[in-house]
């Protein structure tokens, strides 16, 4: 492919058969890009946790953050999926992330399990109410499929977050 055939490309228009006016491809795109961001964020701090996890109860809340890191990681190729598919760009590198994301790092260089623990539930609590945004977007703009997706994400977060909440129940460590 020569240079102007490249740039063409690039400049070109996306054009998907989803039919939704310029509005809600900007609006939807918006909302699902930054449910995307925060889902990486999530994903990235669940695995941080993974990895740096120790104490009485290591196998258990290891295997657990395992566990939720790939439900979380699963989503994310469904999200930008649908951000192309209504007719906008998503999100294009780890910096585009970090700029984007609404929940915060965690980059301490020790965190206690039950602190780990109590944390990751309050983002998922957090990321629920994100996505139940995102869903009140889409049915705005009819954006039946993506409030499909969006609901069942919704009780999967929801899901994480009580299990959380009930591993760090009377425990000290």
């Amino acid at each position: 492919m020569d240079k102007s055939a490249t740039r063409a490309l690039r400049k070109a228009p996306l054009a998907t058969p989803a039919g939704y006016s310029d509005n809600a491809i900007k609006d939807l795109s918006a909302a699902l890009n930054l449910a995307l961001a925060d889902m990486f964020a999530l994903y990235m701090k669940t695995k941080n946790f993974h990895w740096h996890m120790s104490g009485p109860h290591f196998r258990d809340y290891h295997l657990m953050l395992d566990e939720q890191g790939a439900q979380i990681f699963t989503t994310t190729d469904d999200l930008a999926e649908r951000v192309r598919k209504v007719g906008g760009t998503t999100l294009r590198s780890i910096g585009h992330i970090a700029r984007t994301q609404r929940l915060s790092d965690n980059d301490a260089d020790y965190v206690t399990p039950k602190d780990m623990l109590a944390e990751l539930q309050q983002d998922n609590t957090q990321i629920a109410q994100y996505l139940k945004a995102a869903h009140d977007v889409c049915d705005e703009h009819g954006d039946v499929a993506s409030a499909s997706l969006l609901e069942n994400w919704i009780d999967e977060a929801e899901r994480r977050a009580w299990f959380l909440f009930e591993a760090t129940r009377g425990s000290d460590s």
